[in-house]
C-alpha cells in the first residue's frame, strides 16, 4: 500500500495498515510528519501553530482509544483549563466559557439575570452533552455498520434525543441572537475561538462537553510532538516513510490504481494507493479529473469554489518574549472595524490570543512569554499581493526540498508588516510592555499553509461541516465508501475523507483500512499501543493562576 502524506490522517491510515498486515509506504512532500498539526523552531521557541484542544484527550469516549491505538498520548501530560474560552467585548467586558454547566451558569446570570431563562436552556443542555458525548461514534464507519447496530446506536442516543435534536436544528447565529444582553448575543458565536456562521449549536455543545469531562486538552509536547509519537507507533509498527517525496500523478492501468510517480520521475508501484492529502489536488492533478462520478465532479469543480464550502484558513502571529507577561491561556477579542480593517483578509472583526506558555511550557524557556494571535482569514488578498510562484522545489545541500520559502514580493511583505503592527499595536492596549523584550515575531498566512501542505486555499480541514459541501461528501462515503467511482484499489484518507478536526483525521485511517479490509475479504483488527505508560492529566485553574504548576496531577480516567 502506497499512502500519499504524512499529516495525521496518512500516518494514522498506516499505523491500522500496518495492525492489519498491510506492507507501507508514506510519501511525504515536506522534511518532516504532521502536515497540519506542526510547529517550528525560531531560536530558542518552538512555535506551535495547531492544537488549541485536543478531543478525545481524554477517557471515557471512543476518541480516546483511538488515540492510545496511534500511541499518541502514552507517556504524556494533558493539561486541562477550567475554561474552555473568554470572549472580551469591545468594551472590556468578559464572558469566560466554563465548560463545567455549574459553574457556567452562575457566571452568565451575573452578566444578564434577564436572560436567566435561555441561559438554563443551553447549560441544560450542555448537561446532556456531557453524557451523550460516551455514545458517539467514532471506532467504526456508518457505512459499515450492519442494521442491528445502527439500531443500537440510535438506541443509546435516545436519553439524549431532544438535546441533540434542539441543538442540531437551530443556528448557533440565530440561538445568539435571542439574549437580551448585548455581549452575550455577541460572545455565543465565538465560544469555538472564532465565528462559525454555518454552525448549529451542536457542536460548542459537543466540545464544551468533551472539555467538562476532561477530554479535550492539550498534550505535552504540542502538536508536533503528537505527530512524531505517531509517527514512531507506525515505524514500530514497521512501516516505511519518505520525506522530500514529492507526488505528482497517481499511477492508473486498465481502471486500477497502480502506484505513483515522484516529481524527480521515480515511480513506485503498490496494489492499494491511498491519498492523504489535499482533495482538490488529488482529484484534479494527480488524477486529472478522471473518475469523478457526479458528485465528486460538483464537489470539486463548482462546490469548492462557492464561499463558505472549505473551512478558511489561518493567519497566525506569533510574538515571543524573554520576560513573563501575565495573561489568559485563551481570549477571543471583538474588534472595533477601525482595528479590523487594518488586518488583510480577516473574515469576521475578532482575534483570539494565546498565551501558548500556558499550554506548552516546555517549547519555551522558563520565564518567558509566547503570544499566539490568530484570525480566520481569506487568502485571497494575499494571492493579490504576492507576485511569486506559491510553491517551489530546489536543492539545498544536494536534497530536492518542496517546501522552502519563496518569495512573494514587496507589497506581500508590507502587508505582512501592516498586519503585524496592527498586531501588536492592539496587544500593547491591553496588556501594556508586552512588546518589550522581544525576542521572536513570526506571521504566517494562508499562503503559508499552501506552501507547507498544498493544501487548497490555505486551509486546515478541508470541508465544512454542517453545509452542503462537508454534508455531500459524508453521504457520498456512507453510501459508496472513501473511493472514486469506476477506479478500483484507490482510497481517500484525512480531512479530505471526512469533515472536522484531528481527531476525525485521525479516525479516518482507522474507517479506510475497514474499508479496505472489507474490500479484501478481511477481518480489521486494532491494539493500543503499551509501550508507554497510560497519560496522566493536569487541571488548570484559569481565575487563581494559568501557571501548570497550579495545578494537581491525577491519573487517567480520573476526574
Amino acid at each position: 500500500m502506497i499512502i500519499i502524506g504524512a499529516g495525521l490522517g496518512g500516518l494514522s491510515t498506516g499505523c491500522y495498515a500496518r495492525m492489519n498486515g498491510y506492507r507501507t509506504h508514506i510519501f511525504e512532500m515536506h522534511e518532516i510528519p504532521g502536515g497540519c498539526c506542526t510547529a517550528w523552531d525560531r531560536g530558542d521557541f518552538t512555535l506551535d501553530c495547531c492544537i488549541s484542544w485536543l478531543l478525545g484527550n481524554g477517557p471515557g469516549n471512543q476518541m480516546h482509544r483511538i488515540w492510545l491505538e496511534l500511541g499518541a498520548l502514552q507517556g504524556k501530560q494533558m493539561r486541562h483549563f477550567d475554561v474552555f474560552n473568554i470572549v472580551r467585548g469591545r468594551d472590556g467586558r468578559a464572558v469566560y466559557f466554563y465548560s463545567d454547566p455549574d459553574r457556567l451558569e452562575p457566571h452568565l446570570l451575573s452578566h444578564s439575570p434577564a436572560d436567566a431563562r435561555l441561559i438554563k436552556d443551553f447549560c441544560n443542555g450542555l448537561r446532556a452533552f456531557r453524557k451523550a458525548v460516551a455514545a458517539y461514534p467514532f471506532l467504526k464507519p456508518v457505512g459499515l455498520m450492519g442494521r442491528w447496530e445502527r439500531m443500537r446506536m440510535m438506541a443509546s442516543f435516545l436519553p439524549y434525543f431532544q438535546a441533540i435534536r434542539k441543538s442540531l436544528t437551530v443556528l448557533m447565529s440565530d440561538y445568539a441572537a435571542r439574549f437580551k444582553d448585548p455581549l452575550l448575543r455577541e460572545a455565543f458565536n465565538f465560544i469555538l475561538y472564532e465565528k462559525h456562521p454555518a454552525f448549529p449549536v451542536l457542536p460548542s455543545y459537543f466540545q464544551l462537553a468533551s472539555h467538562a469531562n476532561r477530554s479535550a486538552g492539550v498534550p505535552e509536547g504540542g502538536s508536533f510532538g503528537l505527530a512524531r509519537s505517531i509517527e514512531q507507533r507506525y515505524r514500530r509498527l514497521g512501516g516505511d516513510i519518505s520525506y522530500n517525496a514529492k507526488v505528482e500523478e497517481i499511477l492508473v492501468e486498465d481502471d486500477r490504481a497502480v502506484g505513483v510517480r515522484l516529481a524527480d520521475g521515480q515511480e513506485f508501484r503498490a496494489d492499494i494507493v491511498v491519498s492523504a492529502c489535499d482533495g482538490h489536488t488529488t482529484t484534479m492533478k494527480f488524477l486529472k479529473g478522471r473518475y469523478l462520478g457526479d458528485t465528486y465532479r460538483r464537489l470539486y469543480t463548482r462546490t469548492i469554489g462557492e464561499r463558505g464550502m472549505v473551512f478558511p484558513g489561518y493567519l497566525t502571529y506569533f510574538l515571543c518574549l524573554r520576560r513573563r507577561v501575565d495573561g489568559a491561556p485563551c481570549t477571543t477579542h471583538l474588534l472595533d472595524e477601525a482595528t479590523a480593517s487594518r488586518l488583510i483578509g480577516i473574515r469576521h472583526p475578532s482575534i483570539n490570543v494565546q498565551f501558548r506558555n500556558h499550554h506548552y511550557p516546555e517549547l519555551s524557556p522558563q520565564d518567558t512569554t509566547v503570544v499566539y494571535a490568530t484570525y480566520f482569514c481569506d487568502i485571497a488578498p494575499w494571492r493579490a499581493l504576492s507576485t511569486g510562484p506559491e510553491q517551489a522545489s530546489r536543492l539545498r545541500h544536494g536534497k530536492e526540498l518542496h517546501t522552502l520559502p519563496v518569495r512573494h514580493g514587496r507589497a506581500y511583505i508590507e502587508g505582512k508588516r501592516q498586519v503585524r503592527l496592527a498586531l501588536t499595536r492592539f496587544l500593547e492596549e491591553r496588556y501594556p510592555g508586552i512588546s518589550d523584550d522581544v525576542a521572536v515575531r513570526d506571521v504566517s498566512t494562508p499562503l503559508t499553509q499552501v506552501r507547507y501542505t498544498g493544501n487548497y486555499d490555505g486551509t486546515v480541514l478541508g470541508w465544512q461541516p454542517f453545509v452542503k459541501s462537508g454534508e455531500t461528501l459524508e453521504e457520498e462515503i456512507k453510501k459508496n465508501g472513501p473511493g472514486l467511482p469506476g477506479l478500483s484499489n484507490f482510497y481517500f484518507s484525512g480531512v479530505w475523507a471526512t469533515t472536522g478536526g484531528l481527531i476525525r483525521a485521525a479516525a479516518a485511517g482507522r474507517h479506510v483500512m475497514q474499508f479496505i479490509c472489507r474490500d479484501d475479504g478481511k477481518d480489521f483488527t486494532a491494539h493500543i499501543d503499551d509501550t508507554a505508560p497510560p497519560p496522566t492529566h493536569l487541571v488548570i485553574p484559569v481565575d487563581e493562576s494559568p501557571r501548570p504548576t497550579a495545578g494537581a496531577t491525577v491519573p487517567d480516567g480520573a476526574h
